[in-house]
């Protein structure tokens, strides 16, 4: 939080937060960070979180008391999402001029897309909250589920959470991912050079978007019964393969027009990949192969064909170091809250958190320090911060 306070004023940008309350005793820039510190400590709800009332944490961090746990659940509904979208915007400002984001391939700086569901139930409902049927043993029932498309900004080492939108009621993933995306291009147009993703965004909305805001995109071509796909695998069956890497086979042609909907020809990448794993139960190797399609309206110029396929690649950073991150160490999955607008600040406070705790991981501790402590154990030491305040009554024998 010193790190915080240090490099991205954070206490001045939290106090320019306001919620919809009309005379609030308790300051909004309270709430939010006490639950800050909650995301922080990975502390994982908000009753644990009361539960540390009494720590002299709090008075040193919020120079007040800590919120009760009512306050910290009921203020989010009416807090402003766009003002801590702006603030995860100059995160990444400072961070850009601070020289801590390099390109992710072949000199180009790639953003990535991908839904994610949060929360879904047969009984727990919100205006929110889409629909589905779904047929269970006890026949057809309604279940309804929260689902986010996020943006993840891929720059070196660094993962960094740019944005999230809400898929709304009775619409696809791909329209709140043009929301999010006419939102980023506004806010950030210089942040990233190609978008990827997977086979749900070759989609010509998607394509058609990027292309009048002169950015790049690129995606999985996964449906067997595309025309491009297959047109694509007919000419590479007649073309030798290009040798990557050691059990890498790619193939690659520009010009494409078997996809009029774009309105531009395309680029498809094909891949053959081997490689080899042992298998932890019998200790014996086994080889798997792997075969990848992707399109792409990034020229050959300014794109080799390995920069394409590491790109293709990069798109498992947003599951793996993004959503297994968030899920598994960082509750983020958890109602907090179950009202739209609460949901959705709460995840935008995690991806806050998430962005903060990574920058001072990564360029403010000591390479050896790095390479000494895992990320759970810093966590930890983040926690020790507010339980060793607790002023605890001192327990007698029975």
């Amino acid at each position: 939080m010193g790190y915080a306070e240090k490099v991205f004023a954070l206490s001045q940008e939290i106090a320019g937060l306001r919620d919809g309350r009309r005379r609030p005793r308790i300051a909004t820039g309270v709430v939010v960070r006490s639950l800050l510190a909650m995301f922080l400590a990975r502390i994982g709800s908000l009753h644990a979180l009361s539960q540390t009332r009494r720590s002299r944490f709090w008075q040193r961090w919020l120079g007040a008391a800590l919120p009760s746990a009512d306050t910290l659940g009921r203020v989010p509904e009416t807090l402003e999402a766009e003002a801590l979208r702006q603030i995860l915007g100059r995160l990444y400002t400072r961070l850009k001029r601070n020289k801590a984001l390099a390109p992710t391939a072949g000199g180009l700086t790639a953003l990535v897309l991908d839904g994610h569901e949060s929360h879904a139930s047969y009984r727990r409902w919100c205006p929110g909250c889409c629909q589905r049927s779904v047929r269970t043993a006890q026949g057809e029932q309604v279940q309804s589920y929260h689902r986010w498309v996020t943006a993840m900004l891929l720059a070196g080492e660094q993962r960094l959470w740019l944005d999230c939108e809400p898929q709304r009621p009775g619409e696809d993933e791909v329209a709140a991912a043009l929301r999010l995306l006419a939102r980023v291009l506004d806010r950030l147009p210089r942040a990233f050079d190609v978008v990827v993703g997977d086979a749900l965004y070759t989609d010509p909305r998607v394509y058609q978007l990027l292309d009048r805001r002169g950015k790049d995109v690129l995606t999985v071509l996964k449906n067997e019964q595309r025309e491009l796909l297959q047109d694509a695998r007919s000419l590479f069956g007649q073309l030798a393969p290009l040798e990557l890497a050691a059990g890498c086979r790619a193939w690659d042609q520009d010009g494409f027009t078997t996809w009029p909907q774009v309105g531009r020809p395309v680029r498809v990448v094909c891949t053959d990949e081997t490689r080899q794993v042992r298998r932890q139960r019998d200790r014996t190797q086994t080889t798997l192969r792997s075969e990848w399609a992707w399109v792409t309206t990034l020229s050959p110029a300014r794109a080799a064909t390995a920069a394409v396929v590491r790109l293709g690649h990069a798109r498992w950073e947003i599951e793996n170091q993004g959503f297994n991150e968030m899920v598994t160490r960082w509750p983020a999955d958890h109602v907090y809250r179950h009202h739209p607008m609460a949901m959705l600040v709460f995840w935008l406070l995690a991806m806050l958190a998430f962005n903060l705790f990574f920058a001072f991981a990564r360029r403010n501790l000591q390479p050896e320090l790095r390479q000494r402590l895992t990320y759970l154990h810093l966590a930890r030491c983040l926690a020790t911060e507010i339980y060793s305040g607790l002023d605890l009554p001192a327990s007698r024998a029975p």
